[in-house]
C-alpha cells in the first residue's frame, strides 16, 4: 500500500520544508514557525477528511481510463489542483470583488492577510451556489439512471431511478431548490446565487458535453484501428470535480489561518494524497470489491451539494460537512462487507 503514497510522502516533505523556510524567514522565531508548520498539518488533514468522498468518485472516473491518463491525473491534475484552485483561485476572487489588478491581488494577500480573508468570505454566496449546483448534478447523475440495477438505500434509489425516465428531472428539482433558499436571501444575494447556481449547472452539461464528443472521437478512431490513449474527457471531468470539491476547503481554511502561502502549501499536501488514494482504489479495484461504497461516496456528494446551497443562507461548520460524508461512506463499506460475508457469491440485499 506504501508504494500508491510515496510521491505523496516525498510531496508532503517539500511542502513542510517550503513552510519551515517561509516561516523562519518571515518571523525569524522557532515558535512561530513550529506553529506555523502545525498549521499545514492541520490544513492537509482537513483536506482529506473532507475530500475522501472525492476520491472514492474519481476512482469511478478514472478506472475507465488507461495507465497514461491516470499518470496525467496525478502530475498535470496536481499542477492545476494546487495552482489553480489553492492559489490562482481565491485570488481571482479578491481581484474581481476589489477591481484589482494581479499584482495588487498578490500584494494584499500577503500583506494584508484580514482584508484578503474579508474580501474572500464574501463571495461565499456565488461558491456556494456554483459549487453547490455543481455537485447537486454530479450525484444527481449517478441516482438518476434507468440503467442502474444496484442498489443500497433501495427504498429510494429505485424511486429515482424510475424518475429519470422524465427528461432532465434532476436540472429541474435543482432549479427549484435553488429558487426556495434564494426566497432566504436578500435582493442581491438571492441573484448572485441564482446566477452562480446556473452558471454549476451550465458547467456540468458542458463538462458532460465534452466528454461525451471526445469519447465519441476514441471510439471512432477505435473502429479504424488506431490506438487512442483513452481519458480526456474524463480527466477534464475530474479536474472540473476536483475544483468544485475544493470550494469548501478553500474557504474553511481561512478558521485557521488567512496566509495564503499557508493555506497553499496545507490544501495542497491534502489533495495530493487524496489523488494517491484515488489510484490506490483503482488500482486494487476496491470499488468492485465492496459493491455499495460507490454509493455511499455518491450520497455523501449529494450531501456536501445540499450543504454547500444551503450555506448561502445558513452557517454550517465544515466539521459537520466532513463527518456526514465520513459516515455515509463508512456505513456503505460496512454494508459491503456484511454483504460479502452473508453473500460470497449471491446478490445482495439493499438497504432499506
Amino acid at each position: 500500500m506504501l508504494r500508491f503514497y510515496r510521491g505523496s510522502i516525498a510531496f508532503t516533505l517539500i511542502c513542510l520544508g517550503l513552510a519551515a523556510w517561509y516561516g523562519w524567514a518571515s518571523s525569524g522565531s522557532l515558535q512561530d514557525t513550529l506553529a506555523m508548520l502545525w498549521i499545514v498539518a492541520v490544513l492537509s488533514v482537513l483536506e482529506v477528511s473532507l475530500s475522501f468522498d472525492n476520491a472514492v468518485v474519481n476512482a469511478t472516473v478514472l478506472k475507465e481510463m488507461d495507465d497514461v491518463w491516470q499518470r496525467r491525473f496525478l502530475t498535470w491534475g496536481m499542477a492545476f489542483a494546487v495552482f489553480g484552485m489553492r492559489v490562482v483561485f481565491p485570488l481571482a476572487i479578491v481581484a474581481i470583488a476589489a477591481g484589482l489588478g494581479p499584482v495588487e491581488t498578490i500584494h494584499l494577500s500577503l500583506n494584508e492577510p484580514q482584508e484578503y480573508e474579508r474580501i474572500v468570505s464574501s463571495a461565499h454566496v456565488g461558491i456556494a451556489g456554483f459549487g453547490g449546483a455543481f455537485l447537486s448534478l454530479v450525484g444527481s447523475k449517478f441516482f438518476f439512471d434507468a440503467d442502474k440495477d444496484v442498489h443500497w438505500i433501495a427504498v429510494i434509489e429505485r424511486k429515482l431511478s424510475k424518475f429519470s425516465r422524465v427528461p432532465a428531472v434532476e436540472i429541474a428539482l435543482l432549479l427549484l431548490t435553488m429558487f426556495g433558499i434564494s426566497l432566504m436571501l436578500e435582493n442581491g444575494e438571492a441573484l448572485t446565487f441564482l446566477v452562480a447556481g446556473m452558471l454549476g449547472i451550465v458547467t456540468f452539461v458542458a463538462v458532460e458535453a465534452i466528454s461525451t464528443i471526445l469519447e465519441m472521437r476514441e471510439e471512432a478512431a477505435r473502429a479504424r484501428g488506431a490506438i487512442v490513449a483513452s481519458g480526456l474527457g474524463g480527466f477534464l471531468y475530474l479536474n472540473v470535480l476536483d475544483a468544485s470539491f475544493s470550494f469548501d476547503g478553500v474557504i474553511g481554511a481561512f478558521a485557521l489561518s488567512n496566509n495564503m502561502i499557508v493555506i497553499a502549501l496545507g490544501l495542497s499536501i491534502g489533495a495530493m494524497f487524496v489523488r494517491s488514494m484515488t489510484i490506490m482504489l483503482v488500482k486494487k479495484g476496491t470499488l468492485a470489491e465492496y459493491r455499495f461504497l460507490e454509493h455511499g461516496a455518491f450520497w455523501a456528494i449529494l450531501a456536501l451539494g445540499a450543504i454547500m446551497l444551503l450555506s448561502s443562507r445558513f452557517h454550517i461548520p465544515e466539521a459537520i460537512t466532513g463527518l456526514i460524508g465520513a459516515v455515509l461512506i463508512g456505513v456503505s463499506l460496512w454494508w459491503s462487507v456484511r454483504h460479502n460475508r452473508r453473500h460470497p457469491e449471491g446478490a445482495a440485499p439493499p438497504m432499506g
